[in-house]
């Protein structure tokens, strides 16, 4: 196997493995994404009961684009998750600024997931001009001889 041969094997394997890197990311970027949305949703129906007195009517998602009627029962605390499948009882205020906090941190982490993105798909472009290149010069080799 020639040099030239050698380099345009190496140079095809890492434009995969980048893809592949780029694959993972991507996906943990839709992951956060998904998560992020479901905060500001969260913080956002928090928002809107903690002015509203007891036993004021609200439709309840239950998936499907299905709701429930139900009263508010208890417009002072909600349950909300804390990490682990864990759930603990906070006031409203308490939940709504630690739904803020994770937003904040999940826009971090989406920005730094997109910020790596960028530069595997820059050093992808990169390593498939070099392959194009190298297949040029290769086909160009191939005709001459």
């Amino acid at each position: 196997m020639s040099r030239e041969d050698e380099e345009l094997r190496k140079t095809v394997t890492e434009v995969r493995l980048m893809e592949g890197s780029a694959n993972l990311i991507q996906s943990r970027l839709n992951i956060v994404g998904a998560a992020l949305e479901e905060t500001i949703i969260a913080t956002r129906a928090l928002e809107g009961v903690k002015d509203c007195p007891k036993g004021t009517e609200v439709l309840v998602p239950v998936g499907a684009s299905s709701f429930l009627k139900m009263e508010l029962a208890d417009v002072e605390k909600a349950i909300v998750g804390v990490g682990a499948g864990a759930c603990m009882e906070k006031t409203i205020e308490s939940s709504i600024q630690d739904l803020k906090s994770r937003q904040a941190e999940l826009e971090k982490v989406s920005e730094s997931l997109q910020q790596q993105l960028g530069q595997i798909l820059t050093s992808i472009e990169s390593s498939k001009d070099r392959l194009s290149r190298l297949i040029e010069r290769q086909t160009g080799s191939q005709t001459q001889t």
